[in-house]
Formats: structure tokens, C-alpha cells, sequence
């Protein structure tokens, strides 16, 4: 089938300057000044209260502002159950607890990077953190579920963020260089979760497996034209003609990716096969037999998702597939995501929106005829690839702080890993693939592909 591609946006520059780190952390502000000794008080009393009602697992606090450390162990480690965790968690400053007040997964990640609080192991502290507040959780959603119909209308009444504002977002993340990233990713420059075809496999054969995975439940062929949202560093547009011999559209509004994209598609000698757009996913057109999203729709705000669905429809053949790749949150936490922030939308994806699984389906069945056929989790995949480039990255910590990296931006890098993997492990959040039928596909024998 016959393709093309008009993009109406063409403001981004592959020659933008690197974006400085300092752009990322420009939500964090000036360190705090001390707090004063009543808030401390107040903050600490609260904060050990709730951990006094741990309902499991162990978290051991030690207390160096208060001169001779002082040690307190919440919870209890069970030691007949596998799955029960302790971690150690060090308070270095009186701030720490009151930011943990203040600000919750935002104070913690800012008590992380800031020093004020440290742990040896901050993905079990996390962890344990995550598994004693689900009463909390639970509490505040159902406060979120029973409101949401009044909130969102007046959240869908605020200004949705403009194609300039979305751009300035995504650049204060991606566009920190390639060659920051490489220190950590595999080869591939895959930034998304891997799919291991072995506990025994490399991160680049995960992360190849992931792109061969949604090729083979698409049924890509070399007769197919492919259209990409989101092009990261090209892995999966390489992969694709590489593999499939089809011919790909790919689109980014990162400079630093596009950048590196162009290189690596020259360098693999297939400029003829994959076309490399700088264009937002709102101004893309054209018709093709596939169409594939990884992990982008994070940068999508929630009152966009009809948009976005109908624009995957417009450029999907009646005949065709398309499948995209989500974090998500469970649907029962969606309603509370609209209008909380956290930590990692404070400062690592400014303006990042994690949809639910219910929120993708109900989108697409309000504002397109396509239909999905198929969801799969990968959660634990992504848990285990987030440990590899956290180890990676530490492995390699002389090598980031050469690009002139700072020691807090090293350590709000290792806390978003830690993070991230923390809430995989807990299915705090997950990851799945889902495939969508266009309003004519029929399956013509195709079975979508199970290791």
C-alpha cells in the first residue's frame, strides 16, 4: 500500500542546542531553608505515627539529626514468607520529614536528591513504603472515583498544554543528550521496557525481542507501510526494515533524538526505507497498514486521548493494525492521576500522564470504530530492565559525572530508577502492549504471538 506523510509543524530544529540538566530541575527551586524546630516536630510525630501502623514488612529508621543516632525499627520482618522485605532508610536532615508531609512521593524524591534522607537500597525502601500505604491509597481514590464527574469538568475547562509547551517538556528530558544516555541504555538505545525471552538474556536481546514481539502480533510484512509515534534514538524503525522489510514513517519532536536517529539510520544505510519526521503526532496525515506507539502516550494529556485515538485511526488503513505501548496506572487510581502530582511528573517527565488500561479502552470506542483485541502485561520485564540500567548507570557514574553532571542530578537519576522499578515490582504501576483492529480487519488466520 501506497503511503505518505504531511507534516503540518516544522518549528523544531535538529541543530537546538543540548538542553541542560538544570532544565529538568527547574520545579525543584532553591534548596528549602531549614525548618524550624515546631514543623519538625509536628512533621516527624505524623510521619512516625503512620509508620507505627505498618501492616508489613520492616522499615528501620535511623535518626542522625538528633546527635547520637537513633534507631527504630516499624513493621516486622516475616521470616517464614519470601516476599517479606526490610530496608534501612537514614534521616540526615530535619527536612526530610517535613517534605514528606508537605509534598509525599515528591518529598521523598526531593529528600533523595537533596541528601536529607538516604538508603542503601532504595528500591526495597520504596517497596516497603508502597506495600503500607495501600489502606491510604485505597481511601484517596475512592474519594477521586466518587468525585470525578464534578472535577473533570472543571479540569476539562483549563487551558490543554500547546504544541510549544509540549515540546519544552519533552526536551527538558530527552533532549539531556545522547550521550548521557547511552551510558546506561544498550545498544539499540531502546528507552522502554525490554521483553526478555530468557532470565539469562542481554539487555539489547530483550529490547530486540520487545520490538520482534509487537512485529509479529501486527503481522508486519515487507508489503507494509508503518507508521511510528515517537521515534526515540530509531531502534525500532532499524528493527523493523531489518527484520520485517517494511517501510517505516517515524516521527519525534525531540532535537537531540531526531539528531541521533538520522545518524543511525544513515549509518545503516536505510534513509531510503525509513522517513524521519520532526513533526508533532497532532499534524501527521497519510495512510498506512500499521501503526505503532511506544511508550509515548505518557506524554499525551488525558484530555487528548480522543484526539490521539482518532488521529491513530485517520492514519490507519480500514484494513490495518496498530498496537501502542502504555504505562499505566490500575484503573481505580486513574480518577486521583488527573489532578496529583508526584514525583515523577515534578521532575523527571514535566507534563507526563500515565493513562489506565480502562481509560485507553474507553477512548477508543468513544472516538474511533477500532476495536482491541489483544492486552498483554509486561510489567516484570520492565521492573528487571529499569534494574539494569540502574546498575549501569552506577557502574558507570564517572562517565555521567564527565558530561558535567552534578552529584543531585546523579542522585534524583538513581532515585527516578529506583523509583520506577519499585512500583513495576509492586504493580504500582505496569506496562502492556495493546493491539487495535481497524473498523475492516479481519484476522485472515493471523495469531497474535505467545512465548
Amino acid at each position: 500500500m501506497t503511503s505518505t506523510a504531511h507534516p503540518t509543524n516544522h518549528d523544531h530544529s535538529a541543530e537546538e542546542a543540548t538542553v541542560s540538566p538544570d532544565r529538568l530541575l527547574r520545579h525543584a527551586g532553591g534548596t528549602p531553608d531549614e525548618a524550624n524546630g515546631l514543623s519538625v516536630k509536628v512533621a516527624r510525630s505524623v510521619v512516625t505515627t503512620l509508620l507505627s501502623r505498618m501492616r508489613r514488612d520492616q522499615l528501620i529508621v535511623v535518626d542522625h539529626t538528633t546527635g547520637a543516632p537513633v534507631t527504630t525499627a516499624y513493621g516486622s520482618l516475616d521470616v517464614d514468607d519470601s516476599s517479606s522485605l526490610t530496608a534501612t532508610l537514614h534521616i540526615l536532615d530535619n527536612r526530610a520529614w517535613t517534605a514528606l508531609v508537605k509534598e509525599g512521593s515528591i518529598g521523598l524524591g526531593r529528600g533523595y536528591f537533596e541528601e536529607w534522607w538516604h538508603s542503601e537500597d532504595p528500591v526495597a525502601t520504596v517497596r516497603v513504603i508502597i506495600r503500607n500505604i495501600e489502606h491510604i491509597d485505597e481511601l484517596r481514590n475512592r474519594v477521586s472515583n466518587a468525585t470525578g464527574w464534578a472535577t473533570d469538568r472543571v479540569r476539562a475547562a483549563l487551558p490543554a498544554r500547546s504544541k510549544s509547551r509540549n515540546k519544552e517538556d519533552i526536551a527538558s528530558h530527552y533532549d539531556l543528550g545522547n550521550d548521557f544516555f547511552r551510558i546506561f541504555l544498550d545498544e539499540t538505545l531502546t528507552y522502554s521496557s525490554a521483553v526478555f525471552p530468557s532470565a539469562e538474556a542481554a539487555l539489547a536481546e530483550g529490547s530486540q525481542h520487545k520490538y520482534d514481539r509487537l512485529l509479529d502480533k501486527l503481522g508486519v510484512s515487507s508489503e507494509h507501510s508503518v507508521l511510528e509515534i515517537g521515534t526515540g534514538w530509531g531502534g525500532f524503525a532499524l528493527r523493523a526494515v531489518d527484520t520485517a522489510g517494511c517501510r517505516v514513517t517515524t516521527t519525534t519532536i525531540s532535537s537531540e533524538q531526531l539528531k541521533e536517529a538520522t545518524r543511525r539510520v544513515g549509518l545503516a544505510n536505510q534513509s531510503r526505507e525509513v522517513t524521519l519526521l520532526d513533526s508533532d503526532w497532532r499534524d501527521l496525515d497519510g495512510t498506512f497498514d500499521r501503526v505503532v506507539s511506544i511508550e509515548m502516550i505518557e506524554a499525551v494529556d488525558w484530555r487528548d486521548y480522543d484526539r490521539f485515538f482518532a488521529t491513530i485511526e485517520r492514519c490507519l488503513a480500514d484494513d490495518g493494525l496498530a498496537a501502542i505501548q502504555a504505562i499505566c496506572v490500575p484503573d481505580r487510581r486513574y480518577e486521583r492521576t488527573k489532578n496529583t502530582e508526584d514525583f515523577i511528573r515534578r521532575f523527571i517527565f514535566p507534563g507526563g500522564f500515565l493513562p489506565s488500561i480502562g481509560a485507553i479502552t474507553k477512548s477508543v470506542s468513544s472516538a474511533t470504530q477500532m476495536q482491541v483485541i489483544d492486552v498483554e502485561d509486561m510489567s516484570a520485564h520492565y521492573a528487571e530492565t529499569l534494574r539494569r540500567w540502574r546498575m549501569k548507570f552506577d557502574e558507570r557514574i564517572d562517565d555521567v559525572k564527565a558530561l558535567g553532571l552534578d552529584d543531585r542530578f546523579c542522585r534524583l537519576w538513581r532515585f527516578y530508577l529506583a523509583y520506577c522499578e519499585a512500583g513495576f515490582l509492586e504493580r504500582h504501576c505496569t506496562v502492556n502492549q495493546i493491539v487495535f483492529a481497524g473498523k475492516h480487519w479481519r484476522p485472515d488466520g493471523l495469531a497474535l504471538i505467545r512465548d
